[in-house]
């Protein structure tokens, strides 16, 4: 893991904590393979660092880009609108609102929200979070690669 990597991380740690989330660095990780480490374009831009749909009725801004979604088996390249965010903190709470809210609709969402350890969280968020089936051991990876830099901190999972 590089230091920008781990400093991406330790920043994005700290908007989940603010955000009340469970699961914190793990969160973190997640944004990190969503966001490719902050790096991509709906994160550098628009502070997007999970990859969030517009939804429904919106509250943030909007902003239409080109993504990859798999789809029968395989990759496509489609357009998708994706919400813009005024800063990390707001990321982390609508994320974290949307998967309250929807948690009524797909059981899983609940069962991650009251997990009591990352990986039960991360697999059960993962099962429709994405469109990639390998993502709950692509943000475990992320997750222990971190922790294993960085002891346990008050509010950290």
């Amino acid at each position: 893991m590089t230091g920008a990597q781990r400093d991406f991380l330790d920043r994005a740690t700290l908007a989940a904590q603010q955000a009340n989330h469970p699961f914190p660095r793990m969160a973190a990780s997640e944004a990190a393979l969503e966001s490719a480490y902050g790096l991509s374009g709906l994160a550098s831009e628009d502070n997007n660092l999970f990859g969030m749909k517009q939804h429904q009725h919106s509250i943030y801004d909007t902003v239409s880009l080109p993504t990859h979604e798999f789809e029968a088996g395989e990759w496509v390249a489609v357009t998708a609108n994706w919400v813009k965010y005024p800063d990390w903190a707001s990321c982390f709470a609508d994320r974290l609102n949307t998967l309250t809210r929807l948690s009524h609709a797909y059981p899983h969402y609940a069962a991650a929200l009251n997990a009591t350890d990352v990986e039960t969280y991360v697999r059960e968020v993962s099962q429709t979070w994405s469109t990639d089936p390998k993502r709950a051991d692509k943000c475990l990876a992320i997750y222990q690669a971190y922790v294993s830099l960085t002891p346990p901190a008050e509010g950290a999972d």
